[in-house]
């Protein structure tokens, strides 16, 4: 906030940010003129496919998930998952606490969240795919019913860099794909009875208010009682949605407030564990 109030170009390597309080940061953009470039992968994509047809209206988005270790796991047998196997991602070398988030899904839940703080769309008008490759990264659907796919070898260099020399691109060292050795690219909806992160991401989208924040708040608090073996991996989103069903829904005007909320979202949860 403090970068975009001083009017700066704001390369955001987080979620959380926007979030919690995207709708403040953008009118703050818009007063000060500040521009957010987003570096999460999935976001950056979305934001090369608009550059290149930026006078066309977008129909839709569409996020991409590799889905995780536990693709194709369901509820019975994902309540037995261990902190060690949840760390385990098949395409990525990530930080601990989003790679959980890769593994419930509540990764991708917060890109929804995030999609809409970055390009003001409903829940409706944002997509989630299931692409096991992590080679597309987003897809931009356009009113005359074709789709502009931004594809790459998975690699955080890459979006990183876009950023960081947007508006120009160079050589940082990623290998380019090899599509005859990939053999193939592959597709499925989100399992959202087994994942229910996703959907919990969702109503915090639809129903607005301090939802997000205590979604985001439960999150981390959750996520950080697993890896501690405190909490099984199926408690995470029954904690996320015993907090939001705890929530006002009240819509937090400034930052204080949602700072108030994220805190008290925080004991709310650590009194739950440690009951």
């Amino acid at each position: 906030m403090a970068a975009a109030s001083a009017g700066k170009v704001v390369c955001v390597a987080n979620k959380e940010s926007l979030v919690l309080a995207g709708p403040l940061i953008r009118r703050e953009c818009a007063r000060t003129g500040a521009v957010i470039l987003p570096v999460d992968s999935e976001h950056n994509a979305v934001f090369q496919a608009v550059l290149s047809r930026p006078a066309l209206p977008i129909k839709r988005i569409v996020l991409t998930a590799s889905g995780g270790p536990f693709r194709g796991w369901k509820r019975d047998r994902l309540a037995t998952v261990t902190a060690a196997q949840a760390l385990k991602h098949p395409n990525w070398n990530m930080g601990a606490k989003i790679t959980i988030d890769s593994a419930t899904l509540m990764n991708k839940g917060l890109e929804v969240l995030e999609a809409h703080a970055l390009y003001d769309l409903p829940s409706e008008r944002i997509g989630v795919i299931v692409h096991p490759q992590s080679i597309i990264h987003a897809l931009v659907e356009m009113e005359d019913g074709s789709s502009l796919a931004q594809m790459g070898t998975p690699d955080m260099r890459t979006p990183i860099a876009q950023c960081l020399n947007w508006p120009h691109c160079s050589d940082v060292g990623v290998p380019a794909m090899d599509l005859a050795a990939l053999g193939g690219l592959t597709f499925e909806e989100p399992d959202v009875q087994s994942f229910p992160c996703l959907e919990l991401a969702r109503r915090a989208l639809r129903e607005g208010g301090d939802l997000a924040v205590a979604l985001n708040a439960a999150n981390e608090e959750a996520v950080s009682a697993f890896l501690s073996g405190t909490t099984g991996f199926m408690d995470i989103p029954a904690l996320i949605e015993r907090a939001m069903d705890a929530c006002s829904g009240d819509e937090p005007e400034h930052l204080d407030a949602i700072l108030r909320q994220d805190a008290a979202t925080r004991r709310m949860v650590r009194a739950w564990l440690q009951a």
